[in-house]
Formats: C-alpha cells, structure tokens, sequence
C-alpha cells in the first residue's frame, strides 16, 4: 500500500480564513493533535510575518511529537536582497525547524505585475533562496505559487521555475493551484505534463474556489504526487483549502492509499470537532465523513432499507471515521423511522402496535402547524412516551406571568410562575435577563427543592425562527434550546404565535428531559 504523505497548514493557510484567529495556546493545542492522529507534517506559520509565529516555532521545540515534523513557511528572498541578508530567510533559519517550505512565483503576470522584476531575476529569487536554507543542512519543499494559472499563460516559464528548483536542490516540488480556478481534467493533463520535465517527488497544495479542490487533489495522487497540503474542515482565504477531513479518508478508504495509521482514521470526526471548537465557529453539519449529518437519514424508504442492509444509502460505515448513523424524524418519516427511534430510546414498539400510528400521526400533525423534531430529539423522545402514556409528568403547570419594565432607564424581566409538584403548589418569582430568562429562573426556583439535578442543567443556545414571516406580528413563532448538564447536550424545541409560550415549550422540555434520563438511572 503506497503512503500518501501529508501536509497539514491549518495553522497558517486555515488561519487567513474569514472569523478564524487562533491564539498562541490554540495553534500548540492543535499541534498536538494533528500529531496524535498520525498527520507527517504540521506548517506551523510564517516566522518572519508576525511574533506570535516567531513564538509559536520557539513553543513548539518543548513539545514532544510522536509523528509530525514542524515545518516553518516563508517566501523567496526579496528582488533587492541578498539571500544572505534577506530578514525573511534568516527568520526562518532562526525557527529552528528541520524543514523549510519556501514558495516562488511560476507565473509570469506576478513577476511582472507583483515582484515588478524580470523573468530571469526570479528564476535567481527562487535559486538563490533554496540553496541558501539548503547550506544550512534544512529540507526544503518548495511551492511553486499559482504554477496552473503558470502553466495555462507561459508553460515554458512555469516548468523552468521548476527546474530551476529541482537544480537549486529543492527536496520536494509541490504545485499550487493557489487562485481554485483550475478543473480536474485540466489537473490530470498538467502533471503529466509536468512528470516529463521533473523527476523530484510532487506535492499538491489547491483551493477550493471551483469546489472541487478535494477531487483535484485526489486526482493529482493518483497522478503520481505523494504529498497531499491541506487544512482541517477545509479552513483557508476566500472559499478555503482542500479539506483533509475529505481526502484522507477518500485516500485511504476509497483509494487503497496508506495516510494515517488505520486505528487513527477513526479519529478523524473528533478531530474536525475539536478544531471546529477551538475555531469557535458553527460546524459545518452537511461536511462529508465528519458532518452531523454525513449519515443522517429521513426518508422513511431509506430508514427501512437502512435497516435491512447499511450500504443500500451509505458509502462507508460511519464508525470508520468516528462517525454515527443518525435517523432523523420529520412529516416525511415512516414506520421505520419511528421503530428506529423507539429502538434508541429503549422502548419497545412493535410494527404492528397501535402507538406506532398514532406516534406517527402526532409527528406529521405538529410538523404541519411549524414543529421540527430533526434538531429536536430531546423533545421527539417525550412526545413519543406521552403519546403511549408512558410519561409521568413531573411537574404541572398553573399558570405564568411575564413582566418587562423600564426602571430607571433599563429594562428589566420578572416572572412569575405557579406549578404544583409532588402534591405541593409552589408559587415563586425571579428577574432575568429578558422574558425566557426570568421565566427559566423561576421555573427553577420552584423545582430545585424537589428536584436539585435541575442545578446542573444550563441553556446553552437559544435559536428563534419565524415561520410565516409574511403574518408579520402574527406569525408563528419556532424556539430551539440547547441545554446541556456538562455531560450530555440535547435540543428542545416550542412553537407558538407567541415567541414566550414557544419559549415556555422548549424551556419546560428541556427541563422534564434531564428529570426523566435522571430517574432512569
């Protein structure tokens, strides 16, 4: 089985994407992990662009890496430099690191328009710089910048910038599709044309501004390159990099192409999450392999056929990139869909019991006045038990008042709320931070002496959708909540006219939720 090396630049690359600025502490603890996952080589910035990078490379020299090589990034020396005395090239020396990944110009529009320097002056730039890290006993990858846009307006420059490389004694060659405009059947021509004039081993660094940067990488390995760039969740500048949590698994699942260790592929969905995280951005739940919904099934035809074999609607098994199966319930669900379920939520349901309709029934029934029960299972799994009777409610509701008053130039929430619990009529009060707040705080209030497990729950998010906007105040209202105990997180869902009786739903499911997995233990 032929390895694929590969090249992770999610601390730099990733890093020009729009809402991503990691923090010294961030680019360390990422490190670390594309290392315990088995990933060769780990850009870890550009020493000579800014001093968190210059810290970054001195950070790193105290960690010890099982699997990684830290490799630092920077360009070829300047037109009126010496390499000797380029700041850059001393910065990246200065790094400490055993490779060196320099990039150059391969296309001429740049040398004239950006380096505003000859075609023969940056053959120089790229000579001059390779062999002045070379001197210093360093590996060096060189990145021929923009080499397919190159090759389409001056083949004959482009692939002597390469050869100039290879004389200059480059140790790898890796081609850039750095604007995403090149497609994959212009990909596959280009290396082998490229194979004919250079006989170093290649690598392939695209963007994904065609959305196909995954397939032109995928290509291009089974062109002959063995070294794959790329960055986790395809992070990078304008429509990002080639997503390695795509082309590993397609390389070595689909391809027969050894990547990471095959114990650690299974590894590669926590990974997508913990970089998500430390990102601080949404996921991306439609991403393949790694995605929330990557091995979400709705349809209740497919739910079915699921059942009887998992490769009738899926391309591999979801455990083999640490992945789940995940049946989703909707007014387009079946009969399967709902003994799915049931099965997850260990109730037992039989095809042919009553419930089973009538559960159905209720699903399609709430769907229809604004419900979704897709993000919602917290709230699907009591409505399923309810409906078989099966749910003893915990609490009952008497009634609720809400409050907003402006008091010396600030607005202030207070609710009111009166529930009987265990036999017990408990009126309680509480101010908060708007209306669902307030309301959330007393609800609490009044059950934490009954119920002091409702202490560890906290609301994590709160989404409101309006579904018939064209009602205007009229319209109905849908209220996501995201609660979690520390341990588990689960979404509940309310819909209303009334964004606080919507509110209300969601915030009392979350509630009975937590109540009910706690008096199952």
């Amino acid at each position: 089985m032929k390895e694929i090396k590969i090249y992770d630049t999610t601390l730099r690359d990733g890093m020009q994407g729009e809402r991503i600025a990691f923090s010294l502490e961030d680019k360390i603890k990422i490190a670390k992990k594309l290392d315990e996952v088995g990933i060769h080589y780990i850009e870890g910035g550009w020493p000579g662009s800014n001093p968190k990078d210059v810290e970054f490379f001195k950070e790193i020299k105290s960690v010890r890496l099982k699997n990684a090589k830290i490799v630092a990034f920077g360009s070829t020396r300047k037109v009126k430099n010496l390499a000797k005395d380029d700041e850059n090239l001393k910065e990246l020396i200065k790094s400490g690191t055993s490779i060196v990944t320099i990039f150059g110009k391969s296309w001429d529009l740049h040398v004239y328009e950006v380096l505003k320097t000859t075609l023969n002056e940056n053959l120089n730039l790229i000579k001059d710089s390779i062999r002045f890290i070379k001197d210093h006993g360093i590996k060096v990858f060189y990145d021929a910048e923009h080499f397919f846009d190159g090759f389409r307006a001056n083949k004959e420059y482009a692939i002597k910038t390469l050869k100039v490389a290879e004389e200059a004694g480059a140790d790898y060659i890796v081609l850039c599709d750095t604007n995403g405009g090149t497609l994959p059947f212009e990909m596959k021509n280009i290396i082998e044309e490229v194979k004919k004039y250079i006989n170093l081993p290649l690598g392939i660094h695209t963007h994904n501004d065609s959305d196909v940067a995954v397939a032109n990488t995928l290509i291009a390995v089974q062109c002959g390159v063995s070294m794959v760039q790329g960055t986790i969740n395809g992070y990078g500048e304008r429509c990002g990099n080639a997503n390695l949590c795509s082309i590993i698994p397609n390389l070595q699942l689909k391809m027969g192409y050894s990547c990471l260790p095959q114990d650690k592929l299974k590894e590669m969905t926590s990974l997508s999450i913990y970089v998500t995280e430390i990102a601080n951005l949404k996921p991306q739940d439609n991403m393949p392999f790694v995605g929330y919904s990557a091995f979400a099934h709705k349809g209740g035809v497919h739910v079915d056929a699921i059942k009887k074999n998992s490769k009738t609607y899926e391309h591999i098994s979801p455990a083999e990139v640490g992945n789940k199966r995940r049946i989703l319930i909707s007014e387009l669900s079946g009969i399967s869909n709902i003994l799915q379920k049931a099965m997850e939520f260990d109730i037992e349901l039989k095809k042919e019991n009553p419930a089973t309709k009538e559960v159905l029934k209720k699903i399609k029934e709430l769907e229809y006045q604004g419900y979704s029960f897709e993000n919602a299972e917290a709230s699907f799994e009591l409505l399923m038990k309810k409906t078989m009777k099966t749910y003893k409610p915990f609490f009952d509701l008497e009634g609720f008042r809400v409050i907003v008053e402006n008091r010396d130039g600030k607005l202030v929430s207070e609710a009111t709320i009166k529930i009987k619990v265990k036999g017990v009529f408990e009126h309680t009060a509480a101010e908060g931070n708007g209306p669902v707040d307030a309301l959330n705080n007393a609800l609490r209030k009044a059950l934490e002496e009954f119920y002091p497990v409702v202490k560890q729950v906290h609301l994590r998010d709160f989404k409101v959708r309006i579904l018939d906007p064209e009602s205007a105040t009229r319209a109905k209202t849908r209220v996501i909540i995201e609660s979690t105990d520390g341990k588990e997180v689960w979404n509940t869902v309310g819909v209303s006219e009334n964004i606080i009786e919507a509110s209300w739903y969601a915030l009392v499911d979350s509630l009975e939720y937590k109540l009910l997995k706690e008096s199952n233990k």
